[in-house]
């Protein structure tokens, strides 16, 4: 990645606030949810939703599409849904000239900047990794060639927690290709009465574009040139290396935790803070940066126990142990 242009940050953070004043036109509350959005999209990662049914994930995902000026699609998973589907395809076609047959590869709609990959836990294995495999690589390979993705590339994928019949849950190893498992709950009661405001009577969350590919590029940059301290980088070491049972562990990582994290999670939530900097105004990652971040990095990373869910824990009740019992560096 190339060095980004000083001069031009004020103004590309400047278009940050745009974009979240203009998701706020069409999107009521959800603060949290948007912010990590877009740190996913600022540290070039991936996000997972997780939601019950009509909370406005989808709505989301399209007004963000709609606010930058980048291609966007949607796919909704399917059990029936195959790779070609998501990937694309060859196509047979003859030369009327000279009668020649040949195979033309027609790209699929993962050739676009901003995927939103609908209840993606609905669609089996096989589909599910084909979508992986080229968020990890930015790349398709289709008989023998290889497709490069086009800059930026965003996946945002959805799914309900809730309905489990007919659904394929994503293996650990899937799961740890998202950046970040954003949760999205439900709203609080204001936020519900002015959703209700809204969305029943004439008028339309008009999205406007704010930002387009070459200033996500650049911001994506911007996010490389941001400080981490030694003692953050440190802290973060920690946390994950103590997510991993093991005699030296914190007490609620031996009783809970089958299998920790992995070093991807500490490139991820040093990149993740390093956009929240930004995202604020910052050119520094701070404490408070990983504080915020650690759950939505590592929920998806941290596989529990069998004692963890017979006493109803989840992975957030881990992550906020090892952030108690970690110390920050002095």
């Amino acid at each position: 990645m190339t060095s980004p242009d000083a001069s031009a940050l004020p103004q590309h953070i400047a278009r940050l606030g745009e974009l979240r004043q203009a998701l706020a036109q069409a999107v009521v509350g959800q603060s949290t949810v948007v912010e990590q959005l877009l740190i996913g999209l600022l540290a070039g990662g991936h996000c997972l939703l997780e939601g019950a049914p009509g909370l406005g994930k989808t709505l989301l995902v399209r007004s963000l599409g709609q606010a930058l000026a980048l291609q966007f699609r949607r796919v909704q998973f399917t059990p029936d849904l195959m790779p070609s589907d998501i990937l694309g395809t060859e196509l047979l076609e003859e030369d009327h000239g000279t009668g020649h047959r040949h195979f033309r590869f027609q790209p699929g709609p993962i050739f676009t900047n901003l995927l939103l990959a609908d209840e993606l836990n609905r669609t089996p294995p096989k589909t599910q990794a084909a979508l992986l495999e080229a968020m990890q690589e930015r790349t398709v390979s289709y008989a023998g060639t290889t497709y490069s993705l086009p800059a930026p590339f965003f996946v945002l994928a959805t799914q309900n927690p809730i309905e489990q019949a007919g659904t394929y849950p994503l293996p650990e190893a899937q799961l740890d290709r998202f950046l970040l498992h954003v949760r999205v709950d439900y709203p609080s009661e204001a936020e519900e009465r002015d959703i209700l405001l809204h969305t029943t009577g004439t008028h339309s969350g008009t999205v406007p574009k704010v930002m387009d590919g070459d200033t996500v590029v650049a911001l994506q940059a911007h996010v490389r040139e941001v400080h981490v301290g030694e003692d953050v980088l440190t802290w973060i070491n920690r946390i994950v290396r103590a997510s991993r049972p093991g005699p030296e562990a914190p007490e609620a990582v031996r009783q809970w935790v089958k299998w920790g994290a992995g070093p991807r999670a500490g490139q991820s939530l040093v990149l993740a803070a390093k956009a929240r900097a930004l995202l604020q105004g910052r050119f520094a990652a701070t404490r408070e940066d990983v504080v915020a971040l650690a759950a939505p990095v590592m929920r998806h990373r941290v596989l529990l126990s069998f004692a963890a869910e017979a006493e109803q824990k989840r992975p957030d009740d881990v992550i906020e142990a090892l952030l108690a019992a970690v110390p920050f560096p002095a």
